[in-house]
């Protein structure tokens, strides 16, 4: 099944809370998650710099912290997200106002923006999508061992329906590459990068993955 670009937030068996971006795409493959200071950016890989001719929403950041909260998101979104944020809105708003803001992509394909967020001292996270015939941002109150996640086509409802019970993975890169092929994610296909984040005693560490 293909699902477009997925975000999840959840917390590892240990119970750190976590984020995870990853871009699934068939047409264009040619991307790879890059680490830009304390952001992490979805860069066209070397030789393929000529693709953001074809679109302008294919590169971005799609990882930033602000306060006690790390962002992950599929879009340009991510910036004004967090930046709101970090001017003392809460994430329910902040995610409500930047995407409203930006509204779904203009492409061929009116591709939804999503977000996830996940808090660094509580067990608490958030999911949000608008599409073309809506916007919905859901808290979830978080459990060790399970994520939950959105995607920009197909399974583009945050919900408690789209987890999954079993989410194993503990460090960041774990989470990388959980969300390529671990649990339900690896029934989702065209994989090609990922970004992820665990945070733990309120420190941030992040990882990178390129399929």
């Amino acid at each position: 099944m293909y699902l477009g670009r997925i975000v999840g937030v959840g917390m590892t068996p240990s119970g750190n809370g976590t984020v995870m971006y990853r871009v699934s795409s068939r047409s264009f493959p040619n991307r790879e998650a890059v680490a830009n200071g304390d952001a992490i950016a979805i860069m066209p890989r070397a030789g393929f710099e000529d693709d953001l001719k074809k679109s302008p929403y294919i590169t971005y950041n799609c990882f930033r912290t602000a306060g006690n909260y790390a962002i992950a998101s599929n879009g340009s979104h991510t910036d004004p997200i967090t930046e709101k944020i970090a001017m003392g809105m809460s994430p329910r708003d902040a995610i409500s106002l930047g995407l409203l803001a930006m509204d779904y992509e203009k492409d061929d394909y009116d591709t939804p923006r999503i977000v996830s967020v996940v808090s660094k001292t509580e067990a608490r996270g958030w999911l949000g999508i608008i599409r073309k015939d809506g916007l919905i941002v859901r808290e979830f109150a978080l459990t060790p061992g399970e994520v939950y996640y959105v995607s920009t086509y197909e399974h583009s409802l945050p919900c408690a329906h789209y987890m999954d019970k079993a989410f194993s993975a503990e460090t960041a890169a774990e989470v990388c590459q959980y969300s390529v092929n671990g649990g339900v994610f690896a029934d989702f296909e065209f994989p090609v990068t990922a970004a992820s984040a665990v945070v733990v005693d309120g420190k941030v560490t992040t990882a990178t993955q390129t399929v």
